[in-house]
């Protein structure tokens, strides 16, 4: 563990690490401070870093499993302790580093009896394990186990999609967040006229809290950028209203065919639920008592963007996977 001493700059903005250890190859934290501050500043940045840090870098995860041995994700396997879904849980817990873009596969291919973990995956060059030890599972027979894997970069939480392919490959719910937790505390000082932002970072070691800091800080200005040349490019929201939201004509002609192709299963009997939408447009939709299918398809595109905290891409997002849903159950 490393720790230094607080000096307080009254000077230039300034920020530094006061604690910095690992706890584990899966935990490490730090701890910084950026000083001094106006009052009120502190918390402006310290909510929009928790937010940039939490949601705003990416990170590797195991997303799709295949093998011919698993008939479903329930099911179990002879000569294998494990149970299929404890597995696939498992597998989700490896914890990966990469400059990968996009996805790749990876494999794995053992033979029985031994114990299966991370160290075992065969992986692409530009893919490391930051944990070898993470069991995988135990085999308790002389057999041969091959389980192909699909890694992804990306950000955020995705929840699996529901597997309706017969090729027998398996989806894991991803967890690309490498920042498991953040703090930010708030010291006044000066008569109480200055602050000192404290912020605590704690990674799942496949990169430093310093590392972190320095990419969601990076990722949080360039979200910003646009607005430095809003007026260089003559923008004006009222001119370019066609780029942020859909056609009345388009989403309405679209609400009606949906209807249309739903009407051999009631829609007040359709949970939305069952619907593959994001947790964020769910628990919206839920706040508006939006329960059904019926209740969605009754409201216009004006009622959905007035519903608080949503927004033109949760619209279209909705009418993707209404779409997707209709294609599928004419399958």
């Amino acid at each position: 563990m490393v720790q230094e001493k607080i000096r307080v700059s009254t000077q230039t903005l300034r920020w530094k690490c006061v604690e910095s250890r690992t706890d584990s190859k899966r935990l490490y934290y730090g701890r910084f401070i950026l000083s001094p501050l106006i009052k009120g500043q502190a918390d402006t940045i310290g909510i929009a870093m928790r937010r940039a840090l939490l949601g705003e870098i990416e990170g590797t995860c195991i997303t799709r499993v295949k093998s011919d041995r698993i008939l479903h994700e329930y099911s179990t396997i002879v000569g294998i302790q494990e149970s299929v879904h404890e597995i696939l849980m498992n597998l989700k817990e490896i914890v990966l580093r990469s400059n990968l873009y996009g996805t790749c596969d990876a494999s794995i291919c053992v033979r029985g009896p031994r114990c299966v973990t991370a160290q075992d995956i065969i992986l692409p060059p530009s893919v490391e394990i930051i944990d070898n030890t993470q069991h995988i599972a135990s085999l308790t027979e002389p057999i041969d186990l091959y389980i192909g894997l699909q890694l992804e970069r990306n950000r955020g939480y995705h929840r699996k999609t529901p597997n309706n392919s017969q090729d027998r490959s398996y989806p894991i719910d991803a967890v690309f967040m490498p920042v498991r937790n953040v703090n930010h505390s708030i010291h006044s000082y000066g008569n109480e006229k200055e602050e000192i932002l404290f912020l605590e970072i704690w990674t799942n070691g496949s990169l430093t809290p310093k590392e972190a800091l320095y990419e969601a800080s990076h990722n949080l200005i360039d979200l910003f950028i646009p607005f430095q040349h809003a007026e260089e490019e003559n923008f004006h929201l009222e001119d370019n209203q066609h780029k942020v939201t859909l056609p009345l004509s388009t989403f309405h002609d679209r609400l009606t065919k949906l209807k249309k192709n739903k009407k051999t299963i009631p829609l007040k009997y359709i949970f939305i639920d069952q619907l593959e939408f994001a947790p964020r447009i769910y628990n919206c939709l839920k706040k508006s008592n939006i329960h059904t299918l019926l209740d969605l398809l009754n409201k216009s595109q004006e009622d959905l963007m007035k519903i608080e905290h949503f927004r033109i891409e949760d619209v279209k997002q909705i009418l993707g996977t209404l779409e997707k849903d209709m294609e599928l159950s004419k399958n």
